[in-house]
């Protein structure tokens, strides 16, 4: 069953000129200060009710620009508006109140959960910080939400090293929904599973957010696991989004060289499904340092399609089609 996009367009995210740059260990005579990129112009409308997938090679700027949504990272640069209140600028007292609304699961099912904790503390820690419940309601909702997760509540008293690596996801999921959020940003929550358990956990989360009405923002490098679960998908290149679409444009009508050549490089084992090898952009070399991107379009040093214009003016982020935006001087056709 192919899913849709709500009807209503209410932005729930909306992110203008986002940067974060980081200043990098300055040599005795150097004279100029170096920065590393990491998060260089982003601009960004998140839905209610949708997941938007966020792709792109290592090294993009996909779990910066996660972290500076959850205010873990202030910006250099730029705004973040949460249900139309600026977020990005607040202190950590003023955060407190908003962050109920906005939550994280983390790639590191591990290393995300405290090991001298037990899993009731750990789920119930957030409702004792935020919310007043008595102890037999404290109790109830933390079976409740193991439950909703999938885990028997019997398991409660037991520590972290305890589960395996999915039910350990699962205790990080559960924890992430115990005060109710509207949004919750995944980073890379499947990247450290093994496969059969990665489908487990996407399906579980599809339920979840029909469950709970939730939106989300799912970061991932594993193109098969964003398509699997996301509505519109954005594609990052150091720093910058190149394109942004529904996944069904983005899959059948790649428009930017980058997302090209990230579709094929997917193996497709049935012959009648592969594109011809004309329609097909290879991704070649490394990406470039964040500390020293190339000039005009990033993406250039690694395009086959470059021109003289892309090696000295920025492509603007536009839109090219009806919802598909591509920043590029040439899209494909």
């Amino acid at each position: 069953m192919v899913k849709t996009l709500p009807i209503q367009t209410e932005e729930i995210l909306t992110i203008k000129n986002l940067k974060k740059h980081f200043p990098v260990n300055q040599q005795i005579f150097q004279k100029e200060k170096e920065f590393l990129r990491a998060v260089d112009g982003i601009n960004l409308q998140v839905y209610k009710g949708e997941t938007l997938g966020i792709v792109g090679e290592s090294g993009c700027g996909k779990s910066t620009l996660g972290n500076l949504i959850m205010g873990l990272l202030q910006p250099t640069e730029g705004e973040i508006h949460f249900n139309g209140i600026e977020i990005s600028k607040m202190q950590e007292r003023q955060l407190k109140k908003h962050r109920v609304d906005y939550q994280m699961i983390f790639q590191d099912p591990f290393s995300s959960l405290n090991p001298r904790m037990r899993v009731f503390d750990l789920i119930a820690e957030p409702l004792i910080t935020h919310r007043k419940f008595s102890k037999s309601e404290l109790e109830e909702e933390v079976n409740r939400l193991m439950i909703d997760v999938g885990l028997d509540p019997s398991y409660t008293h037991r520590f972290p090293h305890e589960f395996s690596g999915g039910q350990r996801q699962r205790i990080g999921i559960a924890r992430a929904l115990s005060l109710k959020p509207k949004l919750i940003i995944c980073d890379e929550p499947v990247s450290a599973l093994d496969v059969s358990i990665q489908a487990q956990i996407l399906n579980l989360l599809s339920e979840l957010q029909k469950k709970y009405d939730l939106t989300y923002i799912f970061i991932a490098h594993g193109l098969p696991a964003v398509r699997h679960i996301s509505d519109r998908i954005g594609v990052m290149y150091l720093g910058n989004m190149v394109e942004l679409a529904t996944k069904e444009m983005l899959f059948k009508k790649p428009m930017h060289p980058y997302t090209n050549g990230l579709l094929a490089s997917l193996p497709i084992s049935d012959p009648r499904l592969r594109r011809a090898p004309e329609d097909e952009v290879t991704l070649e070399g490394d990406m470039p340092s964040p500390v020293h991107p190339p000039s005009g379009c990033k993406f250039h040093t690694r395009c086959p399609f470059v021109q003289d214009k892309c090696k000295s003016v920025a492509p603007a982020f536009e839109e090219k089609e009806v919802g598909h935006y591509v920043a590029c001087h040439y899209p494909l056709d």
